[in-house]
């Protein structure tokens, strides 16, 4: 089955990216989860919610879900389990399918550092920094620092990778959980998309691997869709502990995943008998088959992104949002969810 990170689902054989196999889960329930994570590992977090007690490791990766746990919805986590952050819009690449915004727009350290503060009181388990290409923004290194050892979120952060040499592996060692490396077809197919060199990036995963654990991310389109089969023979090669697909969404009305080729991939995903485990977005996961340990949190409970204009969304790919202003994200989230729920009613 496939499995879910940020808003990703775990596919039967595939699965969504979680944080069951990273982040997921809710607050804290009564005293007795109150005592057990006064004796624990500060790297172990607890997350209490509608599916249980929810115990995660940032530094292993480990989940425990305790589901036998009945919590009072008032003990429940208000923050997203996962966030994703764009942290500049700024990229050195011109990938078509790409729906990041083009405007020029960048984060300052002191906000995003203030909204993790507020994510992580709240009971978020992990942040994704992004882009554009969070290798370009200048204050990477000291904001995932920070968010290592100020909180206790897991950092991970997607990257073309072709920005990643030793010395920022080095500058980046201890403070991040996981690293999760763009890689849009293998071989020509990768260098006609993204205009760089294929073995280049081959040598950009060794040194991804000496960071932290590594996945693979795969935006899955027609001219993707052969190199599958490929993409996880190497993903296996380069030891990545998932591959993170990814269907093309349509924006602005343009591109997305046509059905003959989202067929062919469902096939192939029913098929897949590779080592390294699928998982799925979200957005993508419909009509694949997914496994969700965590059922009771969807939407806005399992995660959120932040762009790089400071506007809080349902996803990356939405359009509109919600301006995070003085009182914080947790006041820009609740003004989300009922600006959600109004327009369900």
């Amino acid at each position: 089955m496939l499995a879910k990170p940020e808003g990703t689902s775990v596919i039967a054989p595939l699965g969504l990216r979680d944080p069951l196999g990273k982040p997921s889960g809710d607050g804290t329930t009564s005293a007795e989860p109150n005592l057990l994570l006064s004796r624990v590992r500060p790297q172990l977090k607890i997350r209490t919610g509608p599916s249980g007690v929810h115990i995660f490791d940032r530094a292993t990766g480990l989940n425990v879900l305790l589901e036998e746990a009945c919590v009072p919805p008032a003990l429940w986590a208000t923050a997203p389990r996962q966030v994703s952050v764009a942290l500049t819009n700024t990229c050195d690449l011109a990938c078509t399918h790409c729906f990041a915004p083009k405007n020029p727009a960048e984060l300052s350290f002191e906000r995003v550092a203030t909204w993790l503060d507020e994510l992580d009181a709240n009971g978020c388990l992990g942040v994704g920094f992004g882009g554009g290409e969070p290798t370009l923004y200048r204050h990477l290194v000291k904001l995932c620092h920070y968010a290592a050892t100020q909180t206790g979120l897991a950092v991970t952060f997607t990257t073309h990778a072709h920005h990643l040499d030793d010395s920022l592996a080095e500058a980046l060692a201890g403070a991040v959980h996981f690293v999760r490396i763009s890689m849009d077809g293998v071989g020509a197919t990768y260098e006609a998309i993204r205009g760089r060199s294929f073995s280049a990036l081959r040598r950009r995963f060794e040194t991804a691997r000496r960071l932290s654990p590594l996945g693979i991310n795969f935006v899955v389109n027609a001219q993707t869709l052969p190199d599958l089969d490929a993409a996880a023979t190497l993903a296996a090669e380069v030891g990545a502990s998932e591959i993170l697909l990814l269907p093309e969404q349509p924006h602005q009305g343009k591109g997305g995943i046509d059905a003959g080729t989202f067929d062919f991939l469902c096939r192939w995903v029913n098929l897949h008998n590779g080592t390294v485990p699928l998982t799925v977005s979200e957005t993508g996961a419909d009509g694949l088959p997914t496994c969700d340990p965590l059922p009771g949190e969807t939407g806005l409970c399992a995660y959120a992104h932040i762009d790089a204009s400071g506007r809080l969304k349902t996803s990356s790919y939405a359009g509109n949002g919600v301006v995070i202003g003085d009182a914080g994200v947790m006041r820009a989230l609740n003004v989300l969810r009922t600006t959600q729920k109004e327009g369900l009613e």
